[in-house]
């Protein structure tokens, strides 16, 4: 067949144009230059004749002032291109095909076989670019011809490394002739390579899976680390780019859970994966799988396992949404707004092919299950088979059709151009103008108006879809499909407010694989798909998205279980909102949290954003709550359930700035409260089973620091003593294994403390602190109330005296706690040795002072003029005046200091100034208490938190909180010093004199 005879029926409509004549100039001085260097004077003649030809003469034009990529393949192919022209394109690929395989079918020689795959793909690539500007090819053939050169390098790689390994002894194969068959080993194809639409710089997306009883391993390591060797090789046969380029890049990221399983995957591990865990995205994914190497047996039984995953037979209504929502993920408007060319990605961007293949694939998930004629891969097919079946109109599927020819086209000239995996049109007006003329359109304008009419008709169609469900893009993009962060839903999150949006991103796609347990079932999955844009949009209103987000992840983390809470939020969308908040502005409460979630069910009860109700109301509510336990542990388990939600309820309402300091202290010692009377007599019960009880005995339990005043945070500990009476004729117990009555009550108290600080599967109640009972630690745990009386009167010193003035009975025996009340009465309304006394408080803040230095101002506890010292304050004038004016005496430090001023006793600008401060360091104690472990930290602390300290101290900024906390400080200080350190210094300077 002679140089000048052509086969090759080319249609000029489709010829591409010339933006730039000057690069066409450049390209046939290079093509002459080229075929001066021949040494064959045929194949020279031939090169130099082309330009002149009618037809290829205008088609080799518009590839040199197109395609850097295309000119030097022709200058590298003459030979090839001669042969192409001369049978076709047709008989051309098919006899390229047909050589590579005989020409490497039982090659030994690593190189060559990667040379000469990266050959066969140069030529491939070119054979494809002039059938397709030449108007030779339609886009089916384009694609399949690439998807085919795929499949074909896949097969000889494949093949290739199985006899490799069975040369060094690691393998034995079922029929060393074709060592693919039998082999146990599988490729699957997917995306556009499984349903042969591959794009011209496309990458192709395999799953590698293995059989490993199939599989005869004989080497010295394991199945798994051979097959994944044997994968990487594969990878880098396709994938390597050296001086002759590459094959294929390709990807391995739609395996199952990519983030944390191997390249290659065992088939028992993907089954039970599918079974298990497989996703809505992932069933679209292997609607286009194909065997494309490997044992053709194992792969069609494989195949078949997938059919019922990906096509169910039946959906209910949430499996519906979380199809749709692959769709509704993606920000679609319904018409109506202009599409920027420049800059426009034609697969990902509005009115993509991307919506096209989706708007095809979620109605193929949908009916597929009941009409297999909707199972094909191909998007055209799929476009026809859902017509065919009246689930779309034939008008929608002229539109997207021609939509998807059009972009399909546009992909593979932006690809052309370089070899480049681009499918983002230029912004530079120059080169836009560039790929207009690639397209073969008169004008840039022409161009961008038949583009964006493509655009906008796939954009109303692909929006019309379920146009009743809620979108799901909150503004952009947020879809969590597929191995890889999506760009735009990347773009999204960053424009919601969070720093680190790849790693938001690659988190929640994480979730989707059931890498937490929360997520392992279906239902959880597709409930979170529609929650995933409200949670993200409420986590990035509060002040610090990531750092909420991490949070919301560890909670998520900690989940037993995700379709209770998933569906509490759903029909909640305030919930949702309100987790966010804690999540983004009270760290500790968000780690409380994730260690009880059943908590949230309770911020659904009526009255959960009301003050709590008083100690009374507590109790009888508790005690309901424990009528229901039939063991001990259960009552253990239950008060702690109560209480976390309690607690957790008094956190919310100061985080919301619902009550005030004061209130929230006293709810929680309320609380408390509660627990040590429900909880007291029960544990006595319990106790009583082995030993008995006491006859006549009687106990009472003494809330002393915090407690006592009814000032506690969310983190105080307890101060408790127990004081039991009993006859003094009374010798034992009358139980199975009776106990002498002082050892009797030591044990119930230490039965007590162990019921308050056991940690059970609902966490602990209180840490409990019986060091201020008489003697502390050196003294018996549980003390009578004759010692009681005794030591008060007799050894108790003066320090013990000040906290005895917050002692309060908060549980046990009427009759007692009279008693008892009386001796703390009589204790603290005896006359004083007032120079000892004022001598002793003020040693001992001075010692305090220097054990526990503040080093901020947000120590309130500590800092001069801060709680010890208001607190000192409170305590000094009660033991000093109490016998004159026992009717000053009050528990909670706020209330002694007003009746301190009432009595007289200290001057009212003092008393306003130390309850301001207290005010002030309640406010902001209670509010760090319940929301941060640890220090305050200005500089890093999230401004929300600050903001609800500064509403928590009834201020309007951060500077004015910090400014007043200076001015409280001051003063509470100076009345300290002036009532307390500046006397007690005049006293010592007189001792001395």
């Amino acid at each position: 067949m002679g140089p000048h005879k052509v086969s090759f029926t080319l249609d000029p409509r489709f010829f591409p144009g010339v933006a730039d004549p000057s690069r066409v100039q450049v390209g046939l001085a290079r093509w002459a230059e080229a075929a001066d260097a021949l040494d064959d004077s045929d194949l020279a003649a031939f090169m130099r004749s082309l330009p002149e030809r009618d037809g290829l003469g205008d088609l080799l034009r518009g590839i040199f002032a197109n395609s850097p990529f295309l000119t030097l393949c022709l200058e590298k192919e003459p030979a090839f291109l001669r042969q192409m022209l001369e049978v076709g394109p047709d008989a051309a690929f098919q006899k390229l095909m047909d050589d590579l395989k005989a020409d490497l079918d039982g090659e030994t020689d690593f190189n060559r076989l990667m040379l000469e795959l990266r050959n066969a793909k140069r030529r491939c690539s070119l054979l494809a670019a002039l059938a397709d500007l030449g108007g030779a090819w339609p886009l089916e053939k384009v694609t399949g011809a690439l998807a085919t050169m795929a499949e074909v390098a896949c097969h000889l790689g494949l093949s290739f490394l199985l006899r490799r390994e069975a040369e060094r002894g690691n393998l034995s194969l079922a029929h060393p002739e074709a060592p693919e068959k039998g082999s146990g080993i599988i490729v699957l194809g997917m995306g556009k390579l499984g349903a042969r639409e591959l794009n011209y710089s496309s990458d192709i997306d395999l799953i590698v899976f293995y059989d490993h009883e199939k599989l005869v391993y004989t080497g010295k390591r394991s199945v798994q680390e051979c097959v994944i060797a044997l994968t990487k090789d594969l990878v880098r046969i396709l994938d390597e780019r050296g001086a002759d380029g590459y094959v294929f890049r390709t990807d391995l990221r739609l395996r199952p859970d990519p983030g944390s399983t191997p390249p290659a995957v065992a088939l028992v591990a993907a089954e039970a994966y599918y079974e298990g865990f497989g996703q809505n995205w992932e069933r679209a994914a292997m609607i286009k799988a194909r065997l494309v190497a490997g044992d053709e047996e194992t792969g069609a039984a494989f195949i078949r396992f997938l059919r019922p995953f990906i096509w169910r037979k039946s959906l209910d209504f949430a499996a519906i949404q979380d199809i749709h929502s692959i769709k509704r993920q993606i920000n679609a408007h319904k018409g109506g707004r202009s599409i920027a060319v420049a800059g426009h990605n034609v697969k990902l961007g509005r009115g993509g092919i991307r919506e096209i293949e989706f708007f095809v694939q979620t109605q193929q998930l949908i009916w597929g299950g009941r009409q297999p004629e909707m199972r094909v891969s191909g998007t055209l097919a799929a476009l026809g088979a859902l017509a065919a079946a009246g689930h779309i109109t034939q008008a929608v599927v002229h539109d997207l059709e021609a939509a998807y020819r059009y972009l399909r086209t546009l992909e593979h000239r932006l690809q052309m151009v370089d070899d480049k995996q681009t499918q983002t049109l230029p912004t530079n007006p120059v080169l836009l103008a560039e790929i207009a003329a690639f397209m073969g359109a008169a004008d840039l304008d022409s161009f961008s108006a038949e583009l964006t009419a493509h655009l906008q008709k796939v954009e109303h169609h692909y929006a019309g879809l379920f146009e009743d469900a809620p979108p799901l893009g909150a503004g952009g993009n947020l879809v969590f499909t597929g191995g890889e962060n999506d760009p735009e839903t990347v773009h999204t999150i960053t424009e919601m407010g969070f720093a680190n949006a790849e790693a938001v991103c690659s988190t929640i796609r994480g979730w989707h694989h059931g890498r937490v347990r929360a997520t392992r079932s279906t239902r959880a999955r597709e409930l979170l798909t529609e929650l995933t844009p409200a949670l993200l949009t409420a986590l990035g209103t509060t002040t610090s998205p990531d750092d909420a987000f991490m949070r919301f992840d560890e909670f998520l983390t900690r989940l037993p279980a995700g379709v209770p809470l998933f569906s509490l939020f759903y029909a909640n969308p305030s919930l949702l909102e309100l987790v966010a908040e804690i999540m983004g502005d009270a760290p500790l409460l968000a780690e409380h949290l994730a260690r009880h979630t059943t908590s949230l069910d309770s911020v659904l009860q009526a009255n959960f954003f009301e003050p709590l109700p008083p100690q009374d109301v507590l109790e009888a509510e508790l005690a309901k709550v424990l009528s229901e336990a039939d063991d001990f542990q259960l009552v253990l388990d239950m008060t702690r359930r109560w209480a976390n939600d309690r607690k957790f309820q008094v956190g919310v309402l100061t985080l919301r700035n619902v009550v005030e300091a004061g209130e929230a202290a006293a709810a929680l010692s309320d609380v408390a409260g509660a627990i040590l009377r429900q909880l007291g007599p029960r544990v006595e019960e319990e106790f009583a089973r082995a030993h008995g009880h006491v006859p006549g005995g009687t106990w009472v339990i003494l809330a002393m620091g915090k407690a006592g005043g009814r000032e506690m945070s969310a983190t105080s500990d307890l101060d408790l003593i127990l004081v039991y009476d009993c006859p003094a004729d009374v010798e034992e117990s009358d139980g199975p294994r009776p106990l002498a009555p002082p050892v009797w009550f030591s044990r119930l108290t230490q039965r007590m403390v162990n019921a308050l600080t056991a940690k059970t599967g609902e966490g602990t109640l209180y840490e409990v602190d019986m060091r201020l009972r008489p003697s502390g630690n050196s003294g018996p745990i549980a003390s009578s109330l004759e010692a009681f009386r005794r030591y008060q009167e007799e050894a108790a010193w003066t320090w013990e005296h000040m906290a005895l003035t917050r002692a309060r009975v908060v549980a046990g025996d009427p009759d007692l706690a009279t008693k008892v009340n009386a001796v703390i009465r009589q204790t603290l309304t005896r006359p004083r040795d007032l120079p000892k006394l004022l001598l002793d408080v003020a040693e001992m803040r001075e010692r305090m002072a220097k054990e526990h230095k503040a080093a901020s101002i947000w120590e309130v506890k500590h800092l001069r003029g801060g709680l010890v010292d208001i607190e000192f304050t409170a305590q000094y004038l009660q033991l000093a005046h109490g016998s004159a004016h026992p009717e000053m005496l009050d528990t909670n430090t706020a209330s002694a200091l007003e009746r301190a001023a009432i009595a007289g006793v200290l001057d009212h600008s003092d008393c306003a100034t130390l309850t301001e401060a207290l005010r002030l360091w309640s406010a902001v104690q209670t509010v760090l208490r319940q929301t941060i472990a640890g220090a305050f930290d200005e500089a890093s602390a999230p401004k929300g938190l600050k903001d609800v300290l500064v509403r928590a101290a009834g201020l309007t900024d951060f500077k004015s909180l910090v400014d007043r906390m200076e001015d409280c400080a001051s003063g509470a200080h100076q009345v300290f010093s002036r009532l307390v350190d500046q006397p007690a210094a005049a006293l010592k300077e007189q001792e001395t004199a």
